[in-house]
């Protein structure tokens, strides 16, 4: 570019002579600007995709420094963690778990897709690991273990991280995992996650480090981190990659230099390199405007503790006393049908100590019954996007080999156990879940009633899962037809989503 407008300056003093040269000149020196403005709008638009969302805010002040489509609705992919991870860092700090409580998982938790860390059925790793193996690795299963240990079960969790986001002020986030894989529901903001992310420093300081590691061992195995930016930038300290086909490429970032503290979220870019380059960029060019005097703000607040789900969680507590240690560090759950809520130690703090590390006894109570409507916060505006497939930012081709090949075994398996119970393939609405098959019908019956000429010819049916039934309405010819259907009970005040089965 500096030779670019050495070689206009020339041009001009070669023609000033003249008026004609003077307009020659002119024209030049316009030239020479309408390039350079080119040329940056090319540089910036690089490190976005066509669903670009970005925002910088001073961690100080609550100020933001930056915006852009902030506000503009996005898939969270594996930004999502996040608040599977402060719910995790809220139970430490209650003294509910310790860092060596272990988390047992499930069926469902080790059937997740890449990435993950791999753990088998009723086998466990402790929770510091499973923390660990989320902000390096982003391992979906780990995540997916933490949550029903927390929650009971995948929907209770996701009730846990829903309620949390409205206590901190997310008002536009709806969550449906504890991972972040593919849910046209599953939806966020960029100014929404700057305000996670600013809670998760601000609330807890003593577990936050952990976004700083880049690696950890897991038995013989040394697991490395995907966040580029942690230790090759300045005061990088964290947080949260996430990638997924529909979401683009997100990534949320905290820096704390010199007294200044600002935390940035870039939504939908257009690749890794390009995501990274742009949150360089906005960390270079809005650090130094960030206040160094902390004050009070509305950025966000200091909310009591998700009380979890603690029957439902210790309901098979006997699981953790039987179990062995493998050579490979993890553990083994000597039983048939091992529960991820076998692992909660629903413990309380000593009195003699506010050391959340501490351990106690877990009392084992039983698993209560339960008939819920689909959680609460979906999104008519959610639900119009298109359904993603099962990418995220690690999946190797041996991943996705193995992913398919535990599909495709635990498709089979299901198929021979329950052929009677299959619901219809396609597009379907999800109106619930029940502890019972009876409750799901329940379920159907009240919604079709009030989803009148909606339903009208969708399939009612209770499919099981590690934990209960799921009530769905089938049959659909296509997405728009199960969206509408899904307005139409949303407006007769039944929660429900739609999405590909």
């Amino acid at each position: 570019m500096q030779a670019e407008s050495d070689l206009v300056s020339r041009s001009i003093l070669s023609v000033s002579s003249s008026q004609t040269g003077k307009i020659l000149a002119r024209a030049l020196l316009g030239f020479s600007i309408a390039t350079a403005t080119v040329a940056v709008t090319v540089i910036d638009a690089s490190a976005a995709g066509p669903k670009y969302a970005g925002i910088v805010i001073d961690a100080n002040t609550g100020n933001v420094l930056y915006s852009e489509n902030a506000d503009t609705l996005h898939y969270p992919a594996s930004l999502t963690k996040m608040m599977t991870v402060y719910l995790t860092f809220e139970a430490l700090e209650a003294g509910r778990i310790a860092l060596d409580t272990p988390v047992v998982f499930s069926k469902n938790a080790a059937a997740q897709a890449p990435t993950k860390l791999g753990i088998g059925a009723g086998r466990s790793v402790t929770v510091r690991e499973a923390i660990l193996g989320i902000v390096t690795k982003s391992a979906n299963d780990a995540a997916m273990a933490l949550g029903e240990m927390l929650g009971g079960s995948e929907e209770g969790f996701a009730r846990m991280m829903n309620d949390k986001a409205r206590a901190l002020g997310m008002t536009r986030t709806t969550y449906r995992n504890p991972n972040g894989l593919p849910n046209t529901a599953q939806m966020t903001t960029a100014r929404d996650q700057a305000r996670l992310g600013i809670a998760l420093r601000e609330h807890f300081p003593e577990y936050y480090g952990f976004f700083s590691e880049t690696s950890f061992r897991l038995g013989n195995r040394t697991i490395l981190g995907h966040n580029r930016l942690v230790g090759s930038v300045r005061g990088v300290d964290g947080i949260k990659t996430g990638y997924t086909r529909a979401a683009g490429y997100n990534l949320a970032t905290s820096v704390k230099v010199d007294g200044r503290s600002i935390v940035g979220v870039v939504l939908g870019g257009a690749s890794t390199p390009a995501r990274d380059n742009q949150m360089r960029k906005l960390i270079a060019d809005y650090l130094p405007k960030a206040s160094t005097k902390h004050i009070d703000s509305n950025v966000i607040a200091q909310v009591p503790a998700a009380t979890p789900n603690v029957q439902a969680a210790s309901a098979r507590m006997a699981d953790i006393s039987r179990a062995k240690i493998k050579n490979d560090g993890t553990t083994e759950v000597a039983d048939s049908n091992p529960s991820s809520a076998a692992a909660f130690a629903a413990v309380t703090r000593q009195s003699s100590s506010s050391n959340p590390l501490l351990s106690a006894k877990p009392e084992s109570v039983k698993r209560p019954a339960y008939d819920e409507t689909a959680s609460a916060g979906s999104s008519d505006n959610a639900d119009e996007d298109e359904i993603d497939t099962v990418t995220t930012a690690s999946t190797s081709k041996s991943d996705t080999k193995l992913a398919k090949l535990q599909r495709t075994e635990k498709t089979e398996k299901v198929a021979k156990a329950a052929k009677a119970e299959r619901g219809p393939t396609g597009w379907v609405v999800q109106i619930g879940v029940s502890s019972s098959k009876d409750g799901a019908t329940d379920l159907l019956d009240t919604a079709k009633t009030k989803g009148g000429k909606a339903l009208h010819s969708a399939k009612p049916y209770a499919v099981a899962f590690d934990g209960g039934y799921r009530a769905r309405f089938g049959g659909f010819e296509d997405q728009s037809e199960a969206v509408n259907a899904c307005k139409a009970l949303k407006r007769a005040g039944v929660k429900c989503w739609a999405s590909m089965e």
